[in-house]
Formats: structure tokens, sequence, C-alpha cells
């Protein structure tokens, strides 16, 4: 057998993951790339340095944040005690959230990208035709943006999928729970069980692979004319 059944269930919990992620980072991070995308306010280089740290941040450091943040003396503890939620760290739940501010720049970046390429143009000419700006958005802006949000997807979900450092930290190596394939590699290499720690990394490195390709296919420009 190529793949143990823990290689496997590691798998289907990093896909788990990684497409919940990529679905929650689609509805929060569109509305935040339309702002960055049209918005003059002050406020825009300070909401995009922060959009943008896990870009810089050691995804130790991220991680040691959150998970303190996550606890019981954290403000995002004490918000789920007063809720009656079970604690966030050390649960796949804890591995969402973190995830989704860790994938954050994945998704916003791109999609911003593509919002400002638009340009004012077509808003102004559906504007003269009556068209509300909510109308607009969905009628205009999305479908032409729809080679950002293409990319964005496509590289939030590889982003989640390769994570480490952040899911290491927050979910700890609980199989079943929060093991994922990234963590199921250190743990076959710390077993010193390197064929199976080969077989999976040449999973993670195919599909890299795939990803990469399918994002130069989706940008702009790159089928010729």
């Amino acid at each position: 057998m190529l793949l143990t059944d823990s290689d496997l269930q590691a798998i289907v919990l990093t896909i788990k993951l990684a497409s919940l992620v990529t679905v929650i980072l689609f509805i929060i991070g569109t509305p935040i790339a339309w702002w960055l995308a049209r918005t003059q306010s002050r406020w825009k280089g300070t909401l995009g340095a922060v959009v943008a740290l896990p870009l810089v941040l050691p995804p130790s450091v991220l991680g040691f944040y959150l998970l303190l943040a996550m606890g019981p003396n954290g403000p995002l503890g004490h918000l789920t005690q007063a809720l009656g939620i079970a604690p966030l760290p050390f649960s796949f739940e804890g591995l969402v959230f973190a995830s989704v501010f860790y994938s954050l720049p994945f998704m916003v970046q791109p999609v911003q990208n593509a919002f400002e390429a638009i340009g004012d143009r077509p808003l102004e000419v559906a504007a003269t035709l009556r068209a509300s700006p909510l109308n607009a958005f969905f009628t205009v802006a999305l479908p032409l943006a729809l080679p950002g949000f293409l990319s964005a997807g496509i590289l939030t979900f590889a982003h989640t999928v390769g994570e480490f450092g952040v899911v290491l930290m927050i979910g700890g190596n609980i199989p079943g729970i929060t093991r994922v394939a990234s963590v199921q590699i250190y743990d076959h290499v710390e077993a010193m069980e390197y064929s199976e720690a080969h077989r999976l990394a040449a999973i993670m490195l195919i599909f890299s692979f795939l990803v990469l390709l399918a994002v130069y296919a989706w940008r702009p420009g790159s089928k010729r004319k």
C-alpha cells in the first residue's frame, strides 16, 4: 500500500481544512479586497498592512500570539467561554480560525489587484445605466475580476494545505482532529520512516506544481491571442 491509513486520514483532514478556509475567505476576503481597491481612506494602509502581516511574520510567532489570544486568558478565550463554546486551541475549529488569518493575504491581495485592474470606467457606465452600486458590483465587477478570484481560491487552498508552523502551534498533533498532511510528514521523519515521508511529500510536491500550473494558466494575458 502506498499510503498508510494515518496518511489518508491526514490528507482527508487537510482537504477538509483547506476547503473550509477557502470558502470562509471568499466570504470575508471579498469585501475587504473591494474596500481596499476602492477606498481613499487614510486607514487603507493600516488595514493593508494587517492583511499582509502573515506574509512576513514567522509562522511560529503568529501561531504563538493566536494561541495566547485563543487561550483561557486571551480575549477570544474569554469570548468562547462566555458563549459556552469549547476552547479553540488543539481543536479543528481552532485550526480553521488560525488558518483563515494565516491565509488571508493569499485571498485578499489577488482579488484586490483584480478589482483595481477593472478601473472606474465600467462602473461609471453601469451607473449611467441606473445600476445600483450593489447591482454594479455583482454584474460588472465580479465577472471582470473572475480570473483574480480563481487565482486567489487556488492560492488560498494550496497555502492552507502547506501550513505547518501555525497548525502545529494551534492544533498540536492529534490524529483525526488536528494532524494534517504537513504534520504527518514531520511525524514520519521523526520516526525515521523516510519511505513513508517520501511518498507523502511527493504527493505534496506534485500538488504544489499543479497549483502553480493552474495559477499561471489563469493569469490574465497568459494565453496567446
